[in-house]
């Protein structure tokens, strides 16, 4: 059975998607940008976007039971392929080794974006 989870404090769109589904131990979470609580869009440098958005999927994770250590895969979006450099150095802050599997598309955002990640994961051993 999909289940979607409580979202908590975990930010709000007016989108129609879900933030997060459940399927048996797994999660998976839409992509998570640079949003408030009611899923405005906050323009910021590019690290300003990744922290903020790295931290709503925290949220939602979390909102789900789980968290960053669990994730499995991430899919993360830049918008300007200058910035990689600057992605790969945040991201071991919020990703500890053995990092989960990782794609990164460059080219792909629309102007008010630079960055938006989704990911796979899975529920804490003690939560199963």
């Amino acid at each position: 059975m999909i289940e979607y989870p409580a979202q908590g404090d975990a930010p709000r769109s007016h989108l129609p998607f879900s933030p997060c589904t459940r399927f048996g131990d797994f999660i998976f979470v839409s992509g998570q940008a640079s949003v408030d609580s009611e899923g405005a869009i906050i323009s910021d440098t590019f690290e300003g976007e990744v922290r903020r958005s790295i931290d709503n999927l925290r949220r939602v994770l979390e909102s789900a039971g789980s968290g960053l250590r669990y994730v499995l895969q991430t899919r993360n979006y830049v918008r300007d392929p200058a910035d990689v450099a600057a992605f790969n150095r945040i991201y071991p802050e919020y990703f500890q080794p053995p990092y989960p599997a990782r794609t990164t598309i460059t080219h792909c955002l629309p102007e008010v974006l630079k960055y938006e990640i989704e990911c796979v994961a899975v529920m804490p051993p003690e939560r199963r």
